[in-house]
């Protein structure tokens, strides 16, 4: 199997145990999970990282503030740049979901942790 297909297959894969877990919608938690990881990274920025348009990027962001998860946040130079924030609530929800997931990937080894660490390396200086 090539690299590319075996990739395709780990993206599937994990994808589908994410979803298992996720109430409310995979992205939601993604968006939530970037928010909390690159706090200082622009709104853009996380969009091209996910992959997502604009205008789902928007209505999903708008939707995840009205229920007081997230604070979208202009920037105090430039008042078009954006940038998101989690609130307690939101860093909540978002542990939980975690630590559901932990549950899923307890049973890896140190050999596997190194390899997703190696890979998430890769793909963030590819992206």
């Amino acid at each position: 199997m090539k690299t590319a297909q075996k990739l395709i297959e780990i993206e599937t894969l994990i994808e589908n145990l994410l979803k298992k877990h996720a109430t409310g919608g995979l992205l939601k938690y993604k968006v939530l999970s970037f928010a909390d990881q690159y706090e200082n990274l622009s709104v853009s920025m996380i969009i091209e990282k996910l992959g997502i348009k604009k205008s789902n990027f928007a209505l999903l962001a708008s939707e995840l503030e009205r229920q007081g998860l997230l604070e979208i946040k202009h920037a105090e130079i430039d008042r078009r740049c954006r940038f998101l924030r989690l609130t307690d609530k939101g860093r909540r929800e978002l542990e939980n979901y975690i630590s559901s997931l932990e549950e899923d990937f307890s049973m890896m080894d140190i050999d596997t942790e190194k390899a997703i660490d190696i890979l998430n390396y890769y793909l963030n200086k590819r992206i």
